[in-house]
């Protein structure tokens, strides 16, 4: 064995490795001055030898060298090393080998390579076999370049990893089989990522994972005053220690600014602002602004200066406008055009816009205008520097206020920033008769009367009235009356005339009525009406008689049957038997004791070789719903809609199932779905129905929507309404009326569908629109109050649930109620929040909307009222253009009511915030209502077309309005 001095004189200075991962040491042998006290086996193996570096100071290695001798198995192991929740660590190995040539005399079993082991134990104390098992083999370590006698030694340095440690430490063991090693110094050490700041986040200091390849997650946090614009925030340390993989950032806040290269936010400097997050500077405060402050978002106006509540941060500040100037106004009788010229100071801004408030004045005091009176273009918000009123009462005096605001005027205190016209209207000629009616007719005479007009304008003098035979092209006959009766003599018998009457003042006449046809009667016409009437007059009697007849005996048919429990189709055949001719009833199915029977009273049986499925198109409740084709003998092929009942269905399902045909059956209407017939006597079970192309409204709306013009919209509402006014008159309640259950064909009519299903919300329905209220599952959005709250299903709660379909139409398809929950949607109707109208909605729609959702269902409009509604509005088409919103009905008041005095209050905003309506500020901005003389001639109709829904807030807001017109006319003067 070669001395261990021999092997000192190659020992060579070490050099620090660089690296860029912050590294931790465990154990290092560089640092040990004293004795090692490794374990050897054999003690004839390896030897621990002194030694010095080049700077002088003692080390400690090892060596072995027993290449004389064969079969060596020489091991060495070191001290405990206390893992300390690292899960891989570095092994560094500083060491010379010699040459196996460069030896005299050894044998053929010399090595130049040595093992590296390690062991992991929760303790010091274990002393394993020396062996490779239980010892894990890291690797077998070879030199660079060995070395011989003559040559330098020659110093490798070799780092090796290991892992994943999960135990409290381990050793490290070295195994010599034959080779002639010095083990200068042993490194265990371990890799972390540095704590590092990076896109304005700091990652704290982040040990590497188990394996080369691991990426640990380091969750991150935003620097002081900076704040996220991505999550998570995150980096990745991989196994070298190195940070990669960024996720996620953090960016300077609001009134913050980057600085030390993205590694600092400081504030910005008084006299600068940054209004938003991100990479910006602070930049100057805009001008009339000033920051007294550091890190401002956004510069405070100076004093008499504003910033409107859209206006950007960067924007100046502005002030309000002075008064209109070079006012002009033409007054045509009842009518006033006037014009005016900008003001000299717009405040800086480019929204000016125009109010004008009208006042009827007297000798005492001046008032608002009453609502009769129009403007056009509008009354408030003008955009041009000109507007009609008309709709004046005849010499009256009227003051005008033109008033000039700006998005600031709402922020600024009242200032006298309108020009006041004062003006006196002229004679105008009456308004139209509003209507005529006849008082009885004879063979040569008409006796009619009519209304005087609305609005006279002055002393009537006499009416004019003409009247001409139906078909004659000429100019008529006109006679004058005095009075507001006249019998017309002269005229032809059995003969249809056309009337029409016109007032006439000094001013002259007005406009005709509206036409009206009455007929004279034939020669014999007051014998043979007399003759004629007789007949009638008993046919009604006997009628009657008939009816009363038939309601007693129905009633001891039902109860007879209670008695003998007789089958329902004996008792459908007697109620049948006895009803009035012309009069149908809906019979419930379920009243059956057989519902088969049912099915086989109102539907009729296909036979399975007639019908042809081509596709599925949806899902139903019992199975899939498909599209195919019937064929029947005689007729022509149609295409139909096919339910079928899914397979394995218990005999209830299949009761249910068949219910929707035995309903659908008993209906013969173009607005109902109709039943082609099922098929009961194969399989699968069928309903066959007619096939609607364009499928559900709601859905067909969403994907037209804005495509229809107005009148298509009414017209299927008017379908739709048409549909329910027969089911009501055969007394039959849908329950689940919307515009999901509204199929549309081809031609765009609309036809009720989904009858199965009314009696079943209660147990059927998993959708989440169908909402458990009371034990049972109703459509909150669509279903009537008392509905919901006592199970109090009628014709007057599907005229409810028709008003939202109108909604749905009208919003092509929009969701009722919006994102609200159910029990939001339910409380808010309890406090008579009612729907407002949708985009361009006609006026007279949504007030029968509005009609459709009174809470007393008594007072609401029956079905066939609703047809001969939209029938009128379908004939006079312009009726629809009116897209103004209607004032929803006032309900009870919702919140405290509070009276303060208006003039205590700098603002209108001021105002809102005391009657606690401050929700409503910039509402009442947007609008143009920016002083309290605007405030003051507000309406319910104001109300609802700025965003005031709740009729409980409108009605505070109202009471509170109506006090501040009382406090302005006890101080107002007379201005005329």
């Amino acid at each position: 064995m070669l001395r261990a001095d021999m092997l000192l004189a190659w020992i060579v200075m070490l050099v620090p490795l660089a690296v860029q991962a912050v590294e931790e040491t465990l154990m290092d042998t560089r640092l040990t001055t004293s004795e090692l006290a490794w374990i050897a086996h054999p003690e004839s193996g390896w030897e621990e030898v002194s030694g010095y570096d080049e700077g002088s100071n003692p080390i400690r290695t090892y060596q072995v060298c027993n290449v004389q001798q064969l079969s060596q198995n020489n091991w060495l192991r070191t001290e405990f090393i206390t893992r300390k929740d690292v899960q891989r660590v570095y092994v560094e190995l500083k060491f010379t080998v010699r040459d196996c040539n460069s030896l005299p005399n050894i044998p053929g079993s010399c090595k130049e390579t040595f093992n590296l082991f390690y062991y992991e134990s929760d303790s010091d104390s274990d002393s394993p076999y020396w062996m490779e098992n239980p010892y894990v083999k890291v690797d077998t370590i070879a030199p660079d370049a060995s070395f011989s006698r003559r040559d330098a030694a020659r110093v490798t340095t070799k780092v090796r990893s290991f892992g994943p440690l999960s135990r409290t430490g381990f050793y490290l063991a070295f195994q010599d089989l034959g080779a002639c090693v010095s083990l200068i110094s042993v490194r265990v050490f371990y890799k972390k990522c540095p704590r590092t700041v990076a896109s304005f986040g700091s990652f704290p200091e982040t040990l590497t994972g188990a394996e080369p390849t691991s990426l640990v997650i380091a969750p991150g946090t935003c620097i002081p005053n900076a704040v996220e614009v991505s999550v998570p925030l995150k980096l990745y340390c991989n196994g070298d220690g190195e940070w990669m993989v960024p996720v996620g950032a953090c960016t300077c806040g609001a009134g913050y600014e980057a600085a030390g290269k993205d590694t600092q936010c400081n504030a910005c400097t008084r006299g600068t602002y940054k209004s938003k997050q991100g990479d910006g500077i602070c930049i100057p405060c805009p001008k009339n602004s000033r920051s007294t402050a550091p890190a401002v978002t956004i510069c405070p106006c100076q004093s008499g200066y504003y910033r409107a509540d859209a206006d950007p941060p960067e924007m100046m500040c502005t002030s309000v406008p002075s008064a209109p100037r070079n006012v002009i106004s033409n007054v045509n009788e009842t009518s006033v055009v006037m014009e005016w010229s900008e003001p000299g100071d717009s405040g800086g801004r480019d929204d000016v816009l125009y109010n004008i408030i009208c006042k009827k004045c007297t000798e005492k005091m001046c008032t608002r205008c009453d609502d009769n009176v129009q403007f056009w273009p509008r009354q408030l918000g003008v955009t041009q520097r000109h507007i009609s009123v008309s709709h004046l009462q005849a010499h009256t005096k009227y003051s005008f206020e033109i008033q000039a605001v700006n998005g600031v005027s709402g922020k600024s205190p009242p200032s006298p920033n309108y020009y006041t016209v004062n003006i006196t209207t002229n004679q105008a000629a009456p308004s139209a008769v509003p209507n005529v009616l006849s008082h009885g007719s004879s063979a040569s005479s008409l006796t009619l009367s009519w209304s005087p007009p609305e609005s006279p304008n002055g002393i009537i003098l006499d009416y004019e009235i003409k009247y001409f035979s139906k078909g004659y092209s000429g100019a008529g006959n006109t006679v004058t009356s005095q009075r507001t009766t006249l019998r017309i003599e002269g005229m032809n018998p059995d003969t249809l005339y056309v009337v029409q009457v016109r007032a006439r003042t000094v001013a002259g006449y007005g406009a005709y009525s509206d036409p009206r046809e009455f007929q004279t009667t034939a020669e014999d016409g007051d014998r043979s009406s007399l003759q004629e009437q007789v007949p009638m007059v008993v046919g009604s009697v006997t009628a009657g008689l008939i009816f009363i007849i038939a309601v007693v005996v129905i009633v001891i048919v039902c109860f007879s049957r209670k008695q003998r429990n007789d089958p329902e189709s004996e008792y459908t055949e007697k109620l049948q038997q006895y009803m009035v001719p012309g009069m149908k009833l809906y019979i419930d199915p379920f009243t059956y004791e057989d519902p088969n029977e049912a099915v086989r009273d109102f539907a009729k049986e296909i036979e399975i070789s007639c019908v042809k499925i081509e596709e599925v198109i949806g899902a139903g409740e019992f199975g899939e719903v498909c599209r195919g084709r019937l064929k029947q003998a005689g007729r022509r092929e149609q295409l139909v809609a096919i339910k079928t009942l899914k397979a394995g269905y218990t005999e209830q399902q299949r009761r249910d199932f068949l219910s929707e045909a035995s309903i659908m059956g008993q209906f013969d209407h173009p607005n109902i779905i109709r039943l082609e017939g099922v098929v009961t006597r194969s399989r699968p079970v069928m309903i066959l129905t007619e096939f609607m192309e364009n499928g559900a409204l709601d859905s067909f709306l969403r994907m037209n929507d804005g495509q229809f013009t107005v009148i298509q919209l009414v017209g299927m509402l008017r379908g739709i309404a048409s549909g329910m006014k027969y089911l009501s008159e055969m007394n039959y309640v849908h329950r689940d009326l919307a515009a999901r259950n509204i199929l549309v064909n081809s031609n765009l009519v609309c036809k009720v569908s989904d009858f199965g299903l009314s009696r079943f919300l209660e147990n059927s329905r998993s959708d989440p629109t169908y909402t458990c209220s009371l034990g049972g599952k109703i459509p909150i959005r669509w279903t009537a109050p008392e509905a919901i709250s006592y199970r109090k299903f009628t014709s007057a709660s599907d005229v409810w649930s028709y008003g939202i379909v109108m909604w749905e139409v009208m919003s092509y398809g929009e969701r009722p109620y919006w994102d609200m929950s159910n029990q939001d949607v339910i409380n808010a109707v309890e406090q008579d929040y009612r729907l407002p109208p949708p985009m361009d909605c006609p006026a007279a729609l949504h007030q029968l909307m509005l009609d459709c959702w009174l809470r007393d269902r008594n007072l609401r409009p029956k079905f066939s009222q609703i047809v001969s509604s939209l029938d009128k509005l379908i004939r006079n088409a312009a009726s629809l253009k009116v897209t103004s919103p209607t004032q929803a009905g006032m309900s009870q008041q919702l919140l405290d009511r509070t009276v303060p005095d208006y003039t205590t209050f700098p603002t209108v905003g001021d105002w809102l915030e005391a009657i606690k309506m401050g929700q409503y500020q910039e509402n009442f901005l947007s609008a143009g209502f920016t002083s309290f003389h605007l405030v003051a001639q507000m309406t319910a109709e104001d109300l609802l077309r700025i965003g005031v829904t709740l009729a409980g807030h409108q009605k505070k807001l109202l009471n509170s309005i109506q006090d501040m017109r009382l406090q302005m006319s006890q101080t107002l003067p007379v201005q005329v």
